[in-house]
């Protein structure tokens, strides 16, 4: 007549990690998964490579080329404008989720779409991606794919026919992977899915995205070519207590920069949702302010990877990198915000390395050090991802001697994002569309808190014996619960009976002289061990529809105490509670 919350609930049975045999598949399904992501990076390049050569070439070629800026006025005006009209009619014909620069769509999909992302955005994503990058866009090439490396392992899921949780573990399996292929950063991949992507730290996700990103790294080498994405030959300076002042010091900098970029993305989106025209426009007209930037500085057209080995290499004059702050600023803004197709974090490494690279006068050290520090920092404030951001700017140069510099100048930038943004340049768009994120990990405190120690110890109950005339009485009288425990002289557990119960005997004219012992003999009874977690006594509530679950002494029977619903919201205030009060020092 007992129904048992669950078998693990004895604290012999109680593991750390959830992780069964399952995770296994989900390893196999990774590798899989990986060389999809390594091969879509390379697609991605391929179809960037190509829209630039006939956009600015004429030439219908797949070697990689860079927007000339020998250009008429015109074309520099036009082809923009042309590739921009292409992705809006794309957005409206073919799928609106190839918008925006692919992160944030891809942990909407995450959280509120089950993990499914379609065939039709694996195809159109990266399509239109190259279009917007190819005809001059200042956007990179990683948000496309990770949306793309998403969709391969989404696609792969589904066909599986896995679980949402399953599915979400190879969405971000194949954005890591992407992410790998297209930079060459493996580390910076799986930070980037534990901080951003995965909303969780369990085996049965880590294991699988690693061994996706480094499949997709084995397969770089043969795809887009061995070594850093980009070379950094300067000397790194000691790191010494003035090399972590000055490396907090631009990292505040630079999350002042990430806040206003931020707020000024946003405050151009907003402008364009007042125009009187459809949406399908908006991308071209953004493009116009790109086109015009091209115009006065060639350097802000396409994603501009040449820019950022230039702020490492530290040759520019001064006047051209704060020049190509301003436009290259002005131009990513407006073209994103016009809700086009591209992704935000090359433009940010500019943006940050500029910043660091004007700041070096005031420093000491090689400018390009602190170029590289200000394009972690930036990484770190705009995305909220400060682990990332430190490994990633090292991994992308080869240069890890730079990580505890790197790691200084990412907690500065973090530090002030979060204090004076309340959501990131990410889970910003999300919140505008009503969905509120928190991008915090804490303990569940329904996952280690034991029934034993939050149970109302001593409960009140009713004796077996106990005919159903007198527990009538008793429930229109003095019973100030719903239910209660019916146990036998011994005080084990027989069963549990509501006022529901009661009620119901009544209505069929129940034997009044039967006892509740007899009355219970059939019923089945939903009860914990004390040490069963009171995640899983909340699941047996919801199960059983009960409100009250007994806990009974594993030995004896006994009841010992009960858990109720009052009791679960208790907890959740007292650790609330204890996270907010301010104590002094202990006293003995």
């Amino acid at each position: 007549m007992f129904s048992h919350a669950t078998h693990t609930s004895h604290p012999h049975h109680l593991r750390d990690h959830s992780a069964d045999l399952r995770m296994i598949g989900l390893a196999a399904a990774a590798v899989v998964i990986g060389t999809g992501g390594a091969f879509g990076a390379w697609l991605l390049t391929r179809l960037i490579a190509l829209a630039t050569n006939l956009f600015w070439l004429r030439a219908m070629s797949f070697t990689p080329a860079e927007i000339g800026t020998r250009q008429l006025a015109w074309e520099l005006l036009v082809i923009p404008v042309t590739g921009a009209l292409v992705i809006g009619l794309m957005a409206r014909f073919g799928s609106d989720k190839i918008k925006g620069h692919g992160i944030p769509e891809a942990i909407e999909a995450i959280l509120y779409g089950e993990s499914r992302l379609s065939l039709k955005v694996a195809i159109l994503k990266p399509i239109s991606s190259a279009i917007s990058i190819g005809s001059g866009g200042p956007f990179g090439a990683e948000g496309p794919i990770i949306m793309t490396g998403g969709a391969i392992g989404s696609l792969l899921a589904q066909c599986a026919h896995l679980s949402a949780a399953e599915r979400k573990t190879l969405l971000v399996a194949g954005a890591a992977a992407g992410m790998t292929g297209i930079f060459g950063t493996p580390l910076a991949a799986v930070l980037l899915a534990v901080e951003v992507l995965l909303f969780e730290w369990k085996p049965r996700s880590f294991v699988p995205v690693v061994l996706a990103s480094l499949v997709s790294l084995a397969w770089r080498p043969h795809l887009l070519g061995p070594g850093p994405m980009f070379t950094a030959s300067f000397a790194i300076p000691s790191y010494t207590e003035g090399t972590a002042i000055f490396a907090l010091a631009l990292g505040i900098a630079v999350g002042l920069e990430a806040t206003a970029l931020s707020a000024l993305l946003y405050r151009v989106e907003d402008l364009f949702h007042r125009l009187p025209v459809h949406w399908m426009w908006w991308p071209a007209l953004g493009a116009v302010v790109v086109g015009l930037g091209g115009l006065a500085d060639g350097r802000v057209l396409g994603a501009g990877y040449s820019n950022i080995q230039a702020l490492l290499d530290g040759a520019w004059p001064v006047r051209v990198v704060l020049t190509l702050l301003v436009l290259k600023a002005t131009v990513w803004l407006v073209a994103l915000g016009s809700g086009t197709s591209g992704g935000v974090l090359a433009p940010l490494l500019i943006l940050g390395g500029a910043l660091g690279f004007l700041a070096a006068p005031l420093l000491p050290g090689p400018t390009g050090f602190w170029a590289l520090l200000g394009m972690a920092g930036i990484m770190s404030g705009a995305m909220r991802a400060p682990l990332t951001g430190a490994v990633f700017a090292v991994e992308l140069t080869g240069r890890f001697d730079a990580l505890p510099a790197t790691v200084t100048a990412a907690a500065g930038a973090f530090a002030v994002s979060v204090l004076l943004m309340r959501r990131s340049i990410l889970t910003e768009k999300i919140a505008r569309r009503g969905r509120h994120i928190v991008q915090e990990y804490s303990l569940d405190l329904f996952a280690f808190l034991q029934a034993e120690q939050i149970m109302s110890r001593g409960p009140e109950t009713l004796a077996g014996r106990m005919t159903i005339c007198e527990a009538l009485v008793f429930f229109s009288g003095p019973a100030q619960h719903r239910s209660y425990p019916v146990v036998d002289a011994g005080g084990r557990l027989l069963g549990l009976v509501s006022r529901s119960d009661a009620l119901r005997w009544q209505v069929e004219d129940k034997d009044p002289l039967v006892t509740l012992e007899e009355a219970l003999s059939d019923a089945s009874t939903p009860f914990a061990w004390p040490h069963t977690p009171i995640g899983a006594v909340a699941d047996l509530m919801v199960d059983s529809g009960t409100g009250r679950i007994p806990i009974v002494a594993r030995e004896t029977h006994c009841v010992v105490g009960i858990l109720s619903r009052h009791d679960l919201l208790k907890a959740r205030a007292e650790a609330n509670r204890t996270e907010l009060q301010r104590s002094g020092l202990i006293r003995h």
